[in-house]
């Protein structure tokens, strides 16, 4: 079977362009991650290379199936110049690293949490993973295998990550829609939530 890799970064040239920057991350027992950068006009995305080389597994099954399971790939887009954005790289990669770090499989819906803020001076420590196709369509691989999915991130500040917990992943995109939240604002602040 042909390398993943090659193919995901075919097709986030295809859907985004050509990086202008890519950083990579190795931890401990894990695959290379990288980091590209795109930008396109007054947005720039970072998208994730090398999370999907392996499918996710369920940390519960007694052995992996080094086939067969979800795969994904994170992208995250934000304005540029209002912070600080390119120290987003390294917690980008430890959340792409989760799946083989902590056996976490990253579904939309799901919150990640890196603990610190993104960036520097950033309102959020957390994203919610947003429901793919939009922005880059899923990657079909030769079966057995499990497509390839670019998952949104969507930055959430520590108040909306505590409300998404408790009201769930669809109220909370509710609520932003409502209050038409430019959730691309690296500095905004948290959404009102009563």
């Amino acid at each position: 079977m042909a390398d993943v890799l090659p193919l995901v970064e075919a097709r986030l040239r295809t859907a985004l362009g050509e990086p202008d920057a890519r950083a990579a991350v190795t931890f401990l027992g894990t695959d290379r991650i990288e980091v590209l950068r795109f930008t396109d006009g007054d947005i720039v995305r970072y998208a994730t290379l090398g999370m999907s080389s392996q499918p996710m597994s369920d940390p519960t099954a007694a052995l992996a199936d080094p086939v067969q399971g979800p795969r994904a790939e994170l992208v995250l887009s934000v304005r540029a110049g209002r912070a600080d954005t390119d120290k987003v790289l390294r917690p980008l990669a430890v959340l792409a690293a989760s799946p083989q770090v902590e056996g976490v499989v990253v579904t939309p819906g799901a919150s990640l949490d890196v603990g610190e803020p993104l960036w520097p001076g950033a309102p959020f420590t957390s994203v919610l993973v947003a429901e793919p196709g939009g922005l880059v369509e899923d990657l079909e691989l030769d079966p057995p295998r499990d497509p390839v999915r670019f998952l949104p991130l969507l930055p959430m500040t520590p108040n909306e990550a505590a409300w998404k917990r408790v009201q769930g992943a669809g109220a909370l995109q509710e609520r932003w829609l409502t209050h038409g939240t430019d959730l691309r604002d690296p500095a905004r602040g948290s959404v009102p939530l009563t």
